[in-house]
């Protein structure tokens, strides 16, 4: 299982240095990729509660930079990693400038580029977007059609609900086309265990960028069998399953002294870290990646760099 690096977005973060610090720091230290993540406010008296966890909006939300500009800044000055984003939420952006952007980003990192892409959750930010959180899914869907039609046709002509397109180029296009990966498949499932989010997944993207919820060999057991039946759709559709990719994403949150027995997985000290990543390679991920963006006692973005070597460094050790 391969590993890959959240690079830093938040509160102080010298945008300006740490980005392309921990961008060149990370991929000579073997990490297979470099992630970024979007937020795109912090509301003082927010609609909904924390990702529907009942908790309140955490501190490191306060800001997230851009997750675009971000990678950007990345490719520059890297020549090997692949660049993904995990993730943006779809309803927040106008489909046909999300997809220049992309191709954009590919083109100048060389084909590494990495589409994750999410319905998204808050009324928040969706509001601030002009978009309704009840369209969020459909919005989704639009994307997926715009983003396949543009990256793969010159004229392109398209017509959906908002998108009209007529006979037109649409460029840069990609290097090649980008992987397209979801997250989500959470949601209430069907009587055959599988959700809508879940289908999608099966049915639209190149891979999946799911959670570990839980740790040991239940959390392993219970993503797998959810990968499983992903990819028993998949393949009830025509698709190669072979051909796709879990990324599980690990939000790491150390605590100084080991977590009970009931811990949410990445949660705990860095020997309980470690343990979680084992889960995940056990679970059937074919990469993970290491969010540190969490921790609010990381003094600099050069410590976090640390953190991160030393996690690789441990595991690439087992």
């Amino acid at each position: 299982m391969k590993l890959g690096l959240r690079l830093p977005q938040r509160l102080g973060v010298d945008l300006r240095h740490d980005v392309v610090a921990a961008a060149r720091a990370a991929e000579a230290a073997g990490f297979a990729s470099l992630w970024t993540y979007e937020r795109l406010l912090f509301p003082r008296n927010p609609v909904e509660t924390y990702a529907g966890t009942g908790a309140p909006w955490p501190t490191h939300s306060r800001q997230a930079a851009d997750p675009l500009a971000i990678l950007t800044a990345a490719a520059v000055v890297t020549e090997k990693v692949r660049l993904g984003t995990s993730v943006l939420v779809a309803a927040l952006h106008t489909p046909v400038q999300l997809a220049k952007a992309l191709a954009t980003i590919d083109q100048i990192s060389g084909g590494r580029m990495i589409a994750g892409l999410g319905a998204g959750w808050s009324t928040d930010e969706f509001r601030a977007a002009g978009a309704r959180r009840a369209e969020r899914g459909r919005w989704l869907d639009e994307t997926l059609d715009v983003l396949d039609t543009v990256w793969t046709r010159d004229p392109v002509t398209f017509r959906s609900d908002h998108v009209v397109i007529e006979d037109a180029a649409v460029l840069p296009r990609p290097v090649a086309k980008i992987p397209v990966l979801l997250a989500g498949g959470g949601s209430i499932p069907g009587p055959d265990g599988t959700s809508k989010a879940m289908q999608r997944i099966a049915t639209r993207a190149d891979g999946w960028l799911p959670l570990l919820t839980a740790p040991g060999r239940s959390g392993a057991a219970r993503l797998r069998g959810d990968w499983d039946r992903i990819r028993n759709m998949a393949a009830g559709h025509g698709r190669d399953p072979g051909r796709m990719e879990m990324i599980v994403v690990g939000n790491v949150t150390f605590t100084e002294h080991p977590a009970g027995p009931d811990r949410a997985a990445f949660v705990g000290t860095l020997d309980q870290i470690i343990e979680d990543v084992h889960t995940a390679a056990e679970a059937g991920a074919d990469e993970l990646i290491i969010d540190l963006n969490l921790q609010d006692w990381f003094r600099s973005t050069s410590q976090m760099l640390d953190t991160a070597v030393q996690i690789r460094e441990r595991c690439a050790a087992v």
